[in-house]
C-alpha cells in the first residue's frame, strides 16, 4: 500500500511516499480503505518534535511512529473474526490517536476503537473533523460552563477553534469569537454570538469580560487575557506557552486552589464518545467541517509546510484515495 512515511525528523521533506505492508485484521478487527485524512498540528509536532521533550514520547532518536494521521475517513474493506459492529462496505470515520497510520491507503484498528459509521450525505474529506475537536471538547469540558455563560475563544477560524465555536454553541454558551477580517462572516456562519475582528484592534482591550477564555492557537498567554475573565473565570491555551507556562500555570492554580488556569489533555479513552457525539450533531445539521485545502498523498509534504505558515482555516485534507479511484463523487462540497 501506499503511506507517507517518516523514518527520521525533520522539515516536511523527511515525508516520503513510499510501499508498506497492507495490514489484515486480526481476530476483533477492521481494516479501512482510507479515502481522507488530514495534516495538522499534531502531525507537525510527531514530525518535528519541539520542545525537545516531545522526543521522550514521540522516539528518543527517530519517530517511534513512521506513518502518521490521526483523522480519517474510508470504507471498511475486511473485518476480522467475531466483529459484528462493521461490516464491508460501510462507509467509516473516526479517530487513532494512538497508533496514528492514517496516512496511508490502509488502517487497521479494533473494533472499538475510536470509529463510527458515516452519517449519511457526508463525505469523506467533510468526515475527518474528529482531532480540532476532540481537543476543542477536552477544553470545553474542563471549563465546566453552564448553558448561557459566555466564553471568548481566540482563533476561532482553525481546526480546533471552528470545532470549538460550534461545540460550544451545541452546549448552549455565549460564544466571543476572536478572527482576522477575512474570517468574521465564516465564524458568524459557525454560530458565533459575537465577533472581534483582531486586524482592526486589541481583543484584550475590548470592554467586556467572560466566564471563560479559550486560546485555540497557542499565541496569547493568560497575563496578557487575565482583565477578559470574570472574578471567578478561567483561562486555557492549546499551548505549552513561553517556557511552558501554561501547564505550570494550571498546576499552581490547582495548588492553590484559584482554577484560574487550566491545561487539559485529551484523553484516548474519551476519543470515541467525541467520535459519536461529532456523528449526531452532524446528523442533526449543528456542525460541518470547514476546509481549507486539499492536497493527494502525493503531496503531503506540501500539505504539511501549508499548514505550518499558521494560516490555515479549518482543517487541511489529504485524499488518501480520490473520488475518482472509487468511481463516484463522495467528497461533497467544500466549506
Amino acid at each position: 500500500m501506499r503511506a507517507a512515511v517518516t523514518t527520521r525528523y525533520g522539515s516536511p521533506d523527511v515525508v516520503e511516499i513510499r510501499q508498506a505492508p497492507k495490514p489484515g485484521p486480526a481476530a476483533g478487527e477492521v481494516l479501512i480503505r482510507v479515502h481522507g485524512t488530514t495534516v495538522g498540528r499534531t502531525d507537525c509536532g510527531m514530525r518535528q518534535p519541539s520542545p525537545s521533550f516531545v522526543r521522550l514520547f514521540a522516539g528518543l532518536l527517530r519517530p517511534r511512529r513512521t506513518i502518521l494521521g490521526m483523522d480519517f475517513a474510508g470504507e471498511v474493506e475486511a473485518v476480522g473474526a467475531g466483529v459484528t459492529t462493521f461490516k464491508p462496505g460501510n462507509r467509516v470515520f473516526g479517530l487513532s490517536p494512538v497508533v496514528f497510520g492514517a496516512h496511508a491507503e490502509y488502517l487497521c484498528l479494533p473494533e472499538d476503537a475510536a470509529m463510527a459509521v458515516m452519517p449519511a450525505g457526508v463525505g469523506f474529506s467533510e468526515a475527518v473533523v474528529c482531532e480540532g475537536a476532540w481537543y476543542a471538547d477536552t477544553n470545553l469540558e474542563a471549563f465546566h460552563l453552564k448553558p448561557g455563560q459566555s466564553i471568548l475563544i481566540y482563533g476561532a477560524s482553525g481546526a480546533i477553534g471552528t470545532a470549538a465555536v460550534q461545540l460550544a454553541k451545541a452546549y448552549g454558551i455565549k460564544v466571543t469569537a476572536v478572527v482576522a477580517t477575512r474570517h468574521l462572516e465564516l465564524v458568524r456562519g459557525l454560530g458565533a454570538d459575537h465577533t472581534v475582528d483582531y486586524s482592526a484592534q486589541d481583543f484584550t482591550k475590548i470592554d467586556e469580560t467572560f466566564d471563560g477564555v479559550f486560546d485555540a492557537v497557542g499565541k496569547t498567554t493568560f497575563f496578557h487575557c487575565r482583565r477578559l475573565l470574570k472574578p471567578e473565570g478561567v483561562f486555557a491555551s492549546t499551548d505549552l506557552g513561553p517556557w511552558c507556562q501554561n501547564p505550570l500555570l494550571a498546576i499552581w492554580s490547582a495548588i492553590t486552589g484559584s482554577h484560574r488556569v487550566i491545561f487539559p489533555l485529551p484523553q484516548s479513552s474519551k476519543a470515541k464518545a467525541i467520535v459519536e457525539f461529532l456523528k449526531a450533531r452532524m446528523e442533526a445539521g449543528e456542525f460541518r467541517a470547514v476546509i481549507d485545502r486539499e492536497y493527494p498523498l502525493e503531496a503531503i509534504a506540501d500539505a504539511y509546510r501549508y499548514v505550518e505558515t499558521e494560516q490555515k482555516t479549518g482543517i487541511v485534507v489529504i485524499n488518501v484515495r480520490p473520488a475518482s479511484a472509487a468511481g463516484r463523487d463522495l467528497t461533497g462540497p467544500l466549506a
